[in-house]
């Protein structure tokens, strides 16, 4: 092996923290590396650049699974790249929908807080919506 990282720098040049690096091993997300002699993980440059991949797809909200995904596809050079744009189509409009419910929920609790009008707990109105309405 050319290059050799431990699990810790391989860990700190990606921005990863040992565990997840460990936890990635487990689901065979990233290949087992090959062991020195005092049996400690020693990873690759391929390892550096597959874990990287990893980070950059977490990063940008892709599922376990979809990351899987994308690095089989990833290692499919010759193949037709409509697969992957379909994937990060449908990401992108599950990351529109996600907007899309968290401006309603910001607009609810806004809402809530303009109605407040100072007081006592007793008459918050905030704790008033937030109570079990009775049926």
């Amino acid at each position: 092996m050319a290059t050799a990282f431990t699990i810790g720098h391989l860990a700190k040049a990606t921005g990863t923290k040992v565990e997840t690096v460990r936890y990635y091993e487990r689901i065979g997300l990233l290949a087992a590396p090959g062991r020195t002699e005092g049996n400690y993980r020693a990873y690759g440059t391929e390892a550096l650049s597959q874990l990287s991949f990893i980070r950059r797809a977490r990063d940008l909200g892709f599922s376990i699974d979809q990351v899987r995904d994308l690095l089989d596809l990833a290692g499919q050079a010759q193949r037709d790249c409509g697969s992957v744009d379909a994937m990060a189509t449908g990401h992108l409009a599950e990351i529109d929908r996600k907007l899309a419910d968290l401006t309603a929920l910001r607009r609810e609790l806004s809402t809530l807080i303009s109605s407040c009008r100072g007081g006592t707990i007793s008459d918050c109105r905030i704790l008033e919506a937030l109570a079990p309405r009775a049926g």
